[in-house]
């Protein structure tokens, strides 16, 4: 363009119009970015802005509130932020190639279980330890069925995550269904879901594969650094996950106003006081023989009055904290192992009825018996004598034993 057509554009009523438009870009932006600068700033006494990843609570406020869950002691903005929700129970894998895993140090609750092969899973609780911040968790992986019996316990509609799961479904086999015996009925996850009403387009079991999407969950090969295989890669963060809930309706109360906990049974808790000499200072044990990689041992740290976990015979770490994963309670419960009971490998663990347990805390093991008399009810734990079991305020570790395993300690 010659220097007198340029003249002649700038002189001109489109170059005007140019002008206004962009000035008018520019203001709108401006001011979006300010509104949304506040909306992301103190919004109560004790908070800090919001920053992804970062605490957003004092940490020095007192600890004044008690989860309801685990018995820990939290700050009063804390309470706050978890009493608009309902307990969070997400599907997490233990694969070796999938460790360390994200955000399992701020669950409030965790079971350990095996999925198949001798391969272990994690349902991991979220509710007053992820109220401090927004957490990352991962890897999200596909659900069994006794998992979802133990999420049953946290409401009726507990928000649950998950990835898939065991199901019929074959898009390539006549009528959409596997073949019989691929998959057993009492296995069947999605089956499960379905029945209880939590799986649908806006249900309560929100799917990383189907019904729950960005920004609440993204897949992340690259979350380690080195590319992950794509089955360890959906993440999800909790506040995101919390504020699909509560457009769903599963918020603290549900549409007609019904609180979440109105029937929820809480566990008896304790201060925590050490042994002088602790009685049980290793404990370890093997899910399956031959698995070494998720084989367990817990290391009894007296000075924190803490259970430090190795799995693989590596620490066992949380990528976000890079520190550790401890528990202030250790529950080993014994439940009769079934399977394979089909050709896809699954297993069938008991979580109905009762069995045995060994309760680790203090430095101290308690020999008792565990009960929970339908899917949904509360499991309850009982010491030698019959009296109710008060676990230590803190996290809560129950690792899921088949029936017969040995414990060393």
């Amino acid at each position: 363009m010659g220097i007198n057509n340029l003249s002649h554009f700038f002189s001109s009523k489109k170059f005007t119009l140019f002008v206004s438009l962009l000035g008018l870009y520019l203001v709108s932006t401006g001011t979006s970015w300010a509104l949304f600068s506040f909306l992301r700033g103190d919004s109560e006494e004790g908070s800090k802005t919001v920053t992804e990843g970062r605490s957003r609570i004092d940490p020095n406020l007192p600890k004044t509130e008690e989860c309801s869950l685990n018995g820990k002691m939290f700050s009063k903005p804390e309470k706050d932020i978890w009493e608009k929700r309902r307990p969070m129970t997400a599907i997490i894998e233990n694969h070796a190639d999938s460790r360390p895993q994200s955000g399992l140090s701020n669950a409030d609750v965790v079971y350990e279980a095996v999925a198949e092969g001798g391969i272990t899973r994690f349902l991991s609780v979220f509710y007053c330890g992820a109220s401090e911040k927004d957490v990352r968790i991962a890897p999200i992986r596909s659900v069994r069925v006794y998992f979802i019996d133990w999420a049953a316990e946290y409401s009726k509609y507990p928000v649950f995550v998950h990835s898939g799961g065991a199901n019929n479904i074959c898009n390539t086999c006549p009528g959409g269904v596997k073949p019989r015996g691929d998959i057993a009925p009492e296995v069947d996850a999605f089956k499960k879901l379905i029945t209880l009403g939590w799986r649908a387009s806006q249900g309560n079991a929100m799917d990383a594969g189907t019904n729950l999407g960005v920004p609440a969950a993204v897949r992340n090969q690259f979350r380690l650094g080195e590319k992950a295989a794509w089955e360890h890669s959906y993440e999800g963060y909790t506040d995101k996950i919390f504020d699909e809930a509560a457009k769903r309706g599963f918020s603290n109360e549900d549409s007609k106003g019904a609180s979440w906990d109105d029937r929820f049974v809480v566990w008896t808790f304790q201060d925590g006081k050490p042994q002088d000499t602790p009685k049980a200072d290793t404990i370890s044990f093997e899910f399956w023989t031959n698995k070494p990689d998720y084989d367990v041992s817990w290391k009894y740290d007296k000075g924190g009055n803490r259970y430090l976990r190795t799995n693989g015979g590596k620490e066992h770490q949380d990528f976000e904290t890079k520190k550790q994963i401890s528990t202030k309670n250790l529950v080993i419960q014994f439940v009769k192992e079934r399977g394979p009971v089909d050709k896809e490998g699954h297993m069938f663990y008991t979580t109905v009825g009762e069995g045995e347990i060994l309760v680790f805390q203090n430095g101290d093991v308690i020999e008792g018996t565990w009960k929970k008399r339908t899917q949904d009810d509360r499991t309850r734990f009982f010491d030698d004598k019959g009296e109710e079991i008060r676990f230590v305020r803190g996290e809560i570790w129950i690792e899921v034993v088949p029936t017969g395993n040995k414990i060393a300690y």
